[in-house]
C-alpha cells in the first residue's frame, strides 16, 4: 500500500525471515523448538538463583536480571512471529507496531547495561576481592537496575516519537518485527534526525556500556597480569570468560546492524543478523553462564536431586497412604 500521507497508514505487513511457502513449517518449526529452550533455560536458571542460598550474591541477581531480560526480548518479538509464519495475515495494526518498536529497543537497550553492571562486578572481584562485599551489594545493583531502566524507557521513547513523526510511502515491513531500521527505509524522505540521534544520542547510551566494559577489562588485564598464583589466575579467567562470551556474541550483532549508514542497509541480511541476538544469543546465555560455571552446575545439580527426592517421598507417602486405606 503506498501512501503519502502517515495518516493514512493504519498497518504494517511483516514480510518474516521469507517469503517461500514451502519453508515456512520448517522456520515455525525449528523457531518455535529455540524459543521454548530460549524461556525454559532461562526460567530454569532464574528459579536457581533465587531459590539456591549459595548463589544469594549480587552477581547471580545479576545473573537472574539478564535471564528475564532474554525471555521479554524473545517474547515480544518471536511469538508474533511463530503465528504470521504460519497465517495467511501478517498485518500488525499501526498502534501495535509502534509500541513492539518501544518495549524491543528498552528492553534490547536494558541487556547492555545489565551487562555493564555484570562487568564492573567482576572488576570489583578481582581487582579489589577485599572490599567486594562493602562495594557491591543487592541494593546497590537494584538501584543501578533501576536508573538503567529509567535511561532506556526514556531513550527508547524519544526513538519511538520521532518514527511516529514520519511519513511512510509504504507499509511493508521487510522484517519480522517492527524495529527502527526498516521503517526508516520506508520513509518518504531520508530520516536524518533519527539517523544523526542513532549515530550521536545513540552511541552514546548504548556504546557507553559497552566502553565501560573494555574499560573494566583492561583493568582486570593488567591485575591478572600480575597474579603470581596459577590457582588465582585460572579462577579470575573463569570468572570472566562466560560473560566476555555474551558480550561478545550481543555487540557483535548489534554492531552489525544499527551502526552503519543507511545507504549500506541490507535488509535481508539484517533479518538473519536479527534473528541471532532476539532468539539465538538468548537461547545460548543460560548454556553458556551453565557449563562454564561450577556454582551454577552445583546448583542445578542440587536442585534436581531435591526435585527427586521430594518425588521419592511423595510416591513413598502414596503408597503409605494406600496400605493404610486397605488395611482399613
Amino acid at each position: 500500500m503506498a501512501t503519502k500521507n502517515k495518516t493514512e497508514v493504519t498497518e504494517f505487513v511483516l514480510l518474516g525471515l521469507s517469503s517461500r511457502p514451502e519453508i515456512q513449517p520448517i522456520i515455525f518449526g525449528v523457531v518455535l523448538i529455540m524459543y521454548l529452550m530460549t524461556v525454559l533455560g532461562n526460567i530454569l536458571l532464574v528459579v536457581v538463583a533465587c531459590s539456591d542460598p549459595m548463589l544469594q550474591t549480587p552477581m547471580y541477581f545479576l545473573l537472574s536480571q539478564l535471564s528475564i531480560i532474554d525471555i521479554s526480548l524473545t517474547t515480544i518479538t518471536v511469538p508474533q512471529m511463530l503465528v504470521h509464519t504460519l497465517s495467511m495475515d501478517r498485518s500488525i495494526s499501526y498502534n501495535c507496531c509502534m509500541t513492539q518498536l518501544f518495549f524491543f529497543m528498552a528492553v534490547g537497550s536494558m541487556e547492555v547495561y545489565l551487562l555493564g553492571t555484570m562487568a564492573y562486578d567482576r572488576y570489583v572481584a578481582i581487582c579489589d576481592p577485599l572490599r567486594y562485599s562493602a562495594i557491591v551489594s543487592h541494593s546497590l545493583c537494584l538501584r543501578i537496575t533501576l536508573t538503567s531502566w529509567v535511561i532506556v524507557s526514556l531513550n527508547s521513547l524519544l526513538y519511538s516519537v520521532l518514527v511516529t513523526r514520519l511519513t511512510f510511502c509504504g507499509n511493508q515491513v521487510t522484517h519480522f518485527f517492527c524495529d527502527i531500521t526498516p521503517l526508516l527505509k520506508l520513509s518518504c524522505t531520508r530520516p536524518v534526525v533519527n539517523e544523526m540521534l542513532i549515530f550521536t544520542e545513540g552511541v552514546v547510551v548504548v556504546g557507553s556500556p559497552f566502553f565501560f566494559i573494555w574499560g573494566s577489562y583492561i583493568r582486570i588485564g593488567i591485575t591478572i597480569a600480575h597474579m603470581h598464583s596459577f590457582a588465582a589466575l585460572r579462577k579470575a579467567l573463569s570468572t570472566c570468560s562466560s560473560h566476555i562470551l555474551v558480550v561478545l556474541l550481543l555487540f557483535g550483532s548489534l554492531a552489525r546492524m544499527y551502526l552503519k549508514p543507511s545507504s549500506s542497509y541490507d535488509l535481508d541480511q539484517d533479518r538473519q543478523v536479527a534473528v541471532f541476538y532476539t532468539l539465538i544469543t538468548p537461547m545460548l546465555n543460560p548454556l553458556i553462564y551453565s557449563l562454564r560455571n561450577q556454582d551454577v552446575k552445583g546448583a542445578l545439580w542440587r536442585l534436581f536431586r531435591k526435585l527427586h527426592t521430594s518425588d521419592w517421598l511423595s510416591d513413598k507417602q502414596r503408597i503409605k497412604n494406600k496400605l493404610v486405606r486397605t488395611k482399613g
